[in-house]
């Protein structure tokens, strides 16, 4: 019988995980959504390669679904994770005197999203320390920000060897930030996936379009705000890419850029709704109110600035294959990563079926 020659993770995802061939009235197999070089593998094999398929299968034909990839901004999840515990003082410090409450919590978050959102791919993307192309445009972006707590710098380099012991990819580049990587492969995924972005950052949701969602954490664990365009549009009544331009001229306090002064929210969204971007205010200025008119001539040029630090670059140098991002989560080099920081207490979120769907989780190990 014909075989094919896949890599372990690539059999272990494509034919014991997810049925994701699509078999027609002819016999021939369709590419929906796999990536191409695992297409070309089992379209090589012809016949002989169906009828592996459904042994594989058990007889089963089944429509081919779209790869649902999470995009996990990595500082969002570990900063809302240490700060959940880190106001009353615990710190969850081990044997080691190493901090691991952030890494703690963000195991939680992820695992949570996981389970509830059943992704077949995930990345993670970070940022890659505080100096940007941004900071260099505008000194005093994001000047508002002190140091990190001592106890959570240790964890910094920590979670993200957890995430490589996940078998999950870290993304990052210098100079940029985690939200230019989200918005660079969300571009590029979405192209031929389900793309959705697991933040706590509502400056992600200009990223939306028809196959990116944004999922939102809100406060505590398995709570999510979760947008599309649709329900965006409801909200703001302006469009996804409408809302570079009103934080433009709204500001942004927590990034520490002032947008046009005395321009709030609500001026910013009835403007936008009107004249639909900035150029169209500029255009109709003499319709404005005296009051509106002179804060915009008079901060022209930060509104401009504000501007470009609001939108997102999704045109950095990063790359991730889905290849290298299925979700196959090796449950000994987990165990094993887990047991060396000490993290206890996660039987709930790791018995889930999604996180190991081939096989029972046996909390015995932990």
């Amino acid at each position: 019988m014909f075989s094919l020659k896949l890599t372990l993770k690539e059999e272990k995802h494509y034919f014991l995980l997810v049925k994701k061939v699509l078999v027609n009235g002819q016999g021939m197999l369709a590419d929906l959504g796999v990536p191409l070089s695992i297409f070309n593998k089992i379209k090589s094999g012809g016949k002989a390669c169906v009828v592996t398929c459904l042994f594989l299968f058990k007889g089963e034909v089944v429509g081919m679904k779209k790869n649902k990839v999470m995009l996990v901004d990595g500082m969002a999840l570990l900063f809302r994770a240490f700060f959940a515990t880190a106001m009353s003082g615990y710190y969850m410090v081990n044997s080691k005197g190493i901090p691991t409450n952030a890494i703690h919590g963000f195991v939680k978050h992820l695992f949570t999203a996981i389970n509830t959102h059943k992704p077949t791919h995930v990345i993670c993307c970070w940022d890659m320390g505080s100096t940007t192309y941004r900071t260099e445009m505008y000194p005093n972006y994001k000047a508002n920000r002190g140091e990190p707590p001592v106890e959570l710098i240790p964890q910094f380099d920590l979670v993200k060897e957890v995430v490589e012991e996940l078998n999950i990819p870290n993304v990052g580049l210098v100079g940029f930030e985690a939200d230019d990587c989200i918005g660079t492969l969300s571009s590029e995924l979405s192209q031929h996936s389900e793309v959705m972005i697991l933040t706590g950052d509502q400056d992600i949701l200009q990223l939306l379009s028809k196959n990116v969602t944004v999922i939102l954490l809100k406060k505590g664990y398995g709570n999510y705000a979760v947008y599309n365009e649709e329900v965006f549009f409801t909200e703001k009544g302006i469009n996804p890419m409408q809302m570079i331009d009103l934080k433009a001229l709204m500001g942004d306090s927590s990034d520490n850029y002032p947008g046009v002064k005395g321009i709030g929210e609500k001026t910013a969204l009835r403007l936008l709704q009107t004249h639909k971007n900035i150029e169209g205010i500029l255009e109709n200025l003499s319709s404005l109110t005296k009051s509106q008119r002179q804060k915009i001539e008079t901060d022209l040029k930060m509104l401009h600035l504000c501007r470009e630090l609001a939108a997102i670059n999704c045109q950095v140098d990063v790359r991730c294959s889905l290849e290298e991002a299925i979700l196959t989560i090796d449950r000994m080099k987990m165990v094993n990563k887990f047991q060396e920081l000490e993290l206890k207490n996660l039987d709930n979120v790791l018995e889930q079926d999604c996180v190991f769907p081939a096989e029972k989780y046996d909390k015995t190990t932990l």
